[in-house]
C-alpha cells in the first residue's frame, strides 16, 4: 500500500508535471469530483469547473498557449486544516502564439484528500488579461 502524498508534496509534484507539459498526469492528480474555481475570473471566463473531466477539458490545450519555463517563487503555507494549503507562486515562460514573455503571480487555496486534489481556488490576476500583449486568453478560457 502506498501512502498518499501530503498536500504540499503533491502540489510541488503537480508544478513539475506542468513544466514537463504532462497535462494528463497533472489531471490524474485530481479527484474524480474535484472542483477548480477562479473567483476573480473576468466576464466570459469560467468561474467553476466541476469534476476531473471538466478540469481535463480546460487544461488540455494549455501548453499550446503558454510555454511554462519555471515557477521561480513558490511559497506553500500550511493551514490549520491539514488537508488544505495556501500557495503563493509565480509562473514564467512565453506565450506560444506571439513569443512574448509570460509572467503571472498566483495565490491558490488547495485541498487534497486521499492523495487527490478535491478543491483548488485559483486567485490569478484578471487585470493581466487586459494588459497590452496579453493574448493568452485561450490558455485560461
Amino acid at each position: 500500500m502506498t501512502v498518499p502524498m501530503a498536500p504540499a508534496e503533491l502540489y510541488r509534484h503537480g508544478l513539475h508535471l506542468l513544466l514537463e507539459k504532462d497535462i494528463a498526469a497533472w489531471v490524474d492528480l485530481w479527484d474524480e469530483k474535484g472542483v477548480l474555481e477562479f473567483p476573480f475570473a473576468p466576464e466570459g471566463w469560467p468561474k467553476r469547473l466541476e469534476g476531473r473531466a471538466a478540469v481535463s477539458d480546460y487544461m488540455s490545450h494549455y501548453p499550446d498557449h503558454v510555454d511554462l519555463h519555471d515557477f521561480p517563487d513558490v511559497e506553500i503555507h500550511q493551514t490549520t486544516v491539514p488537508e488544505t494549503i495556501v500557495v503563493e507562486m509565480r509562473g514564467v515562460g512565453r506565450l506560444v502564439e506571439t513569443d512574448r514573455p509570460f509572467d503571472m503571480t498566483y495565490i491558490a487555496v488547495v485541498t487534497v484528500e486521499d492523495g487527490h486534489i478535491t478543491s483548488y481556488r485559483d486567485y490569478w490576476n484578471p487585470l493581466a488579461v487586459s494588459q497590452p500583449g496579453a493574448d493568452f486568453a485561450g490558455a485560461n478560457r
